[in-house]
């Protein structure tokens, strides 16, 4: 366990053995008691891990955030991903860690805040709370989300066509469209079956799929045998499923806010699906990961 790490923690259960990074709270190992890997290993097709979103999910157009008519430089999916989050607590079995503004994000996001990530292990479950607390004196908008790339295959020896992903409920709804990071205004045919989403590459070739308001709560990765993994979330709002054609991830993306629609111009505090935290006020969303061998 490398508590003395200023860099890094490990953390495990005899089931569930994870890793996370000081820079940007990154998960960066999920593996199962037998070592098998579960998370995507941030190689060259998409050189992250499981990045943490926030103040923002997705693009603002020409990345740029208005406020009280003034304009800021906000890129996609906001700074927390490359900012290093304070350690707070590190245990055998988790951490917690801590952003707070400060002058660099003051020059991107004009808000006062504090944003914190606990992670903690139970048998074969990782769960994840994302906290955002209004330290200012005025409203936050804000949104965030996760990030997490999987393994797809999780069993190397299988083709990725072979994994689906399963829902708790139906989820036949249209998909939201998004054209250069930014939601358009047609909507997408859902391609769920039911609960089931046969999984391929084409599914991404217009990039990611976005259920703007699912019913279910979890979905599950799997094949018809070997290794699988369920993923879980309260608190959150939209579900973005993503993957780069190619590439062997998907990533399974709960959201508590999105990108802007394509036509959305004028003040961020008016973009839909924000959090709108009054003073004093907190938000926290649970986001669970369990392992399958």
């Amino acid at each position: 366990m490398s508590q003395d790490d200023p860099d890094r923690h490990d953390f495990a259960t005899p089931h569930l053995a994870a890793s996370v990074m000081a820079h940007g709270a990154e998960l960066c190992r999920l593996q199962n008691g037998a070592g098998l890997d579960y998370l995507w290993p941030a190689a060259p097709a998409w050189p992250r891990h499981a990045p943490v979103l926030f103040p923002i999910v997705g693009r603002l157009a020409d990345d740029t955030l208005v406020h009280d008519g003034k304009s800021y430089r906000l890129t996609q999916h906001g700074f927390a991903r490359d900012r290093r989050f304070t350690w707070i607590e590190r245990s055998a079995t988790g951490c917690l860690l801590r952003l707070e503004d400060d002058a660099e994000t003051q020059a991107m996001y004009p808000f006062r805040f504090r944003f914190e990530v606990r992670y903690a292990v139970t048998d074969a479950t990782l769960e994840i709370t994302y906290t955002v607390i209004n330290t200012g004196s005025a409203v936050l908008p804000a949104s965030i989300g996760a990030h997490p790339a999987f393994r797809w295959p999780l069993d190397p020896t299988r083709a990725k066509e072979d994994y689906a992903l399963t829902f708790d409920h139906d989820e036949t709804a249209p998909l939201y469209g998004v054209e250069s990071g930014l939601l358009t205004v047609t909507d997408r045919a859902s391609p769920i079956a039911g609960r089931r989403l046969a999984l391929n590459d084409g599914l991404f070739t217009a990039d990611a799929l976005i259920l703007p308001n699912p019913d279910s709560r979890s979905v599950r990765l799997a094949a018809a045998d070997g290794p699988a993994l369920t993923v879980s979330w309260e608190g959150f709002d939209q579900l973005g499923i993503w993957s780069k054609p190619g590439a062997d991830f998907v990533c399974i993306e709960p959201w508590c806010g999105m990108a802007s629609p394509a036509d959305f111009v004028g003040e961020f505090i008016r973009k839909p699906w924000l959090m709108l935290l009054p003073p004093g006020e907190s938000h926290a969303a649970i986001h669970r990961m369990t392992v399958e061998a």
